[in-house]
C-alpha cells in the first residue's frame, strides 16, 4: 500500500508536525478540520501542509518519519525550503 510522509506547520511556522499516512488528502483534511480533538495539531493549530514525500509502501513513509524526527529544526527547515521555498500550504494544490 502506497504511503506519504508529510510535514505540517502552524500559521507562524513556529510549530512543525510530522506524520505518515496512506491517504494524504483525507489526513490533512482531518488536521485542518480539527477532527481529532486534543491532538497535538489541534492544540497548536497546525493546519498547513508544507512538505510531503510519496512512497510505494507505507512502511517506507513511516521509516522516513522516524528518520526526520531525529533531525534538527534547521535540517528540517532546509528540506522544506528546497521543495517549498515560500512555505505555502500545499494542500490546496492537491485537491
Amino acid at each position: 500500500m502506497a504511503g506519504y510522509f508529510y510535514i505540517m506547520a502552524n500559521v507562524t511556522n513556529e510549530v512543525l508536525y510530522k506524520g505518515s499516512t496512506t491517504d494524504l488528502i483525507r489526513r490533512i483534511y482531518e488536521h485542518k478540520m480539527h477532527l481529532r480533538k486534543d491532538s497535538f495539531t489541534d492544540k497548536y493549530n497546525v493546519t498547513r501542509l508544507i512538505y510531503f514525500e510519496c512512497y510505494d509502501d507505507i512502511r517506507e513513509a513511516r521509516d522516513r518519519e522516524d528518520q526526520i524526527e531525529k533531525w534538527s529544526r534547521a535540517k528540517k527547515d532546509k528540506i522544506i525550503s528546497k521543495m517549498n521555498p515560500k512555505w505555502k500550504d500545499l494542500y490546496w494544490d492537491l485537491i
